[in-house]
């Protein structure tokens, strides 16, 4: 198994938790992080090692990242495992998948490249990588069995994970808030490239907000030891010292559930939000090289999942040089002062919470038994 990063270790371990009661002995390794660790996986190398974002972003770490997956396929070739299950991280698992499956390993690809968003002509690849496709949304298993690839819905873990009725009062007992507080949670990414982009923009956003309430709370999950030290590198460096944002170790559904708003990087934390039934502001920012070849290659005008999933623009999206701080904190402000909005979305994400809702871990365990022949 390979998860390259902290969404795809949650997503594998809770297949990992669905296999291991058919299969007592089973023994996991490959590359994944600590939920994955905790269910028994073996990591060959650190997780952080593949973390890597933006199309550019790459270049330098490519030879690096090119020779842990040379030498991961010639381990598996060599020892011919029952499977193997790439846990999203598509840029490195469908080549590797594809030399695998090419030499006899059954492959099983867990969360489906965005190929309905941009590039959608993986989807040749993916045939030739794929044993079977697991998705997590139900628009996606129609296109792979419009293209005759093996596919399996088994809704998206996260819901299974957030409770349909989250707990406001417990998360901020858990995190010493004032139960009236006004509270604004701050999400600029887990991955070194995001913090890069986004913490700058996200804390004086936040210096913005608290000049029109100074008694507004701030808070913000971190993923890691490293990520906290290059956001407080960032935040310092760039004067923001002085912004009252209270960082939390990991804990970022309590930070979420505790919120009345908040300010999120595009990407699955954007879905989490969405769970939580909260307003949102999402924002996205990568080397700028990148972005001018990424916009002109999506297919549809939204990337926050939220707003993919309603097929239209529930909350505002801040891309690239649109993000400065003065637009995510007014964004933020009219979240905050429109009550009879918070109801509307909370209602929309309910629905919505509803139709992700599935037994992952079971339907994603029955189809890996079906590929390796342990169940028909």
């Amino acid at each position: 198994m390979v998860a390259g990063e902290v969404s795809g270790d949650m997503l594998a371990a809770r297949l990992m938790a669905g296999l291991r009661p058919h299969l007592p002995d089973v023994r996991f390794h490959g590359i994944g992080g600590p939920r994955m660790i905790e269910q028994g996986m073996h990591s060959d190398v650190p997780i952080e090692t593949l973390t890597v974002r933006g199309l550019f972003e790459i270049i330098p770490r490519y030879r690096e990242i090119k020779g842990i997956q040379n030498r991961l396929r010639d381990r598996l070739l060599a020892e011919r495992p029952a499977a193997f299950i790439g846990a999203d991280y598509p840029g490195f698992n469908l080549g590797l998948e594809e030399q695998l499956r090419a030499g006899g390993i059954p492959t099983v690809h867990f969360v489906s490249p965005q190929i309905w968003a941009w590039r959608g002509g993986r989807i040749k690849k993916i045939k030739r990588a794929v044993s079977h496709m697991l998705v997590i949304f139900p628009f996606e298993e129609a296109i792979y069995r419009a293209a005759g690839v093996p596919v399996t819905y088994i809704g998206h873990p996260l819901a299974e994970m957030i409770p349909l009725a989250p707990d406001v009062a417990a998360a901020r007992a858990a995190l010493g808030i004032a139960p009236g507080a006004r509270v604004v949670t701050l999400m600029p990414g887990s991955r070194m490239g995001e913090l890069k982009y986004l913490a700058e923009p996200f804390v004086a956003a936040a210096r913005l907000l608290a000049q029109r309430d100074p008694g507004m709370t701030f808070i913000a999950p971190m993923a890691g030891e490293r990520q906290r030290a290059y956001y407080t590198d960032i935040v310092h460096k760039a004067g923001l010292g002085e912004v009252p944002v209270r960082l939390v170790d990991g804990g970022s559904h309590a930070a979420i559930a505790a919120a009345d708003a908040v300010l999120v990087a595009s990407g699955t934390a954007t879905l989490e939000v969405a769970l939580f039934k909260k307003p949102m502001v999402i924002a996205y920012k990568v080397m700028r090289a990148s972005w001018e070849i990424m916009r002109h290659m999506g297919y549809q005008p939204w990337i926050g999942l939220p707003n993919i999933l309603a097929r239209e623009f529930l909350v505002p999206e801040y891309l690239q040089h649109a993000a400065t701080p003065q637009a995510l904190a007014d964004a933020v402000w009219r979240q905050l002062d429109d009550p009879a909005g918070k109801e509307a979305l909370a209602r929309r994400f309910l629905d919505m919470h509803h139709s992700l809702l599935r037994n992952s871990a079971e339907a994603s365990a029955d189809a890996v038994l079906r590929v390796i022949g342990k169940r028909k």
